[in-house]
C-alpha cells in the first residue's frame, strides 16, 4: 500500500503534504536543502507526479518521493553541499 500526495503547502520552516486517505505530513525544511534556501515562489511551482507518489521542482531540479517523507528520509543526496561547494571553489 503506498499514500498518495494530492496537495502541498509551506510556512516559514515546514512542508505540510496532504494525503489523500486524510492525513498530513509535517516535513522540517531543514530535511531538503535546496527547498529551505528556495524563495516562497520557487517552493509553490511544485508538480505532483507519478500518482501522487513524487513531488517535483523543474526549476530547483529537486525531487521528493511520498513514501521517503513517510519513511522520515530527508535528502539522501547532499546535492546542497555539493553546490556550496562548487560555489565556494569559484
Amino acid at each position: 500500500m503506498h499514500s498518495s500526495a494530492q496537495a502541498l503547502r509551506f510556512d516559514e520552516d515546514t512542508m505540510w503534504v496532504d494525503l489523500v486517505d486524510g492525513r498530513t505530513l509535517g516535513v522540517p525544511l531543514a530535511w531538503f536543502p535546496i527547498l529551505l534556501d528556495a524563495t516562497p515562489e520557487q517552493r509553490e511551482r511544485y508538480r505532483i507526479g507519478a500518482g501522487g507518489r513524487g513531488l517535483h521542482w523543474e526549476e530547483l531540479d529537486e525531487d521528493i518521493s511520498v513514501q521517503g517523507l513517510l519513511e522520515g528520509r530527508g535528502d539522501m543526496t547532499n546535492r546542497a553541499a555539493r553546490r556550496a561547494a562548487a560555489h565556494a571553489a569559484e
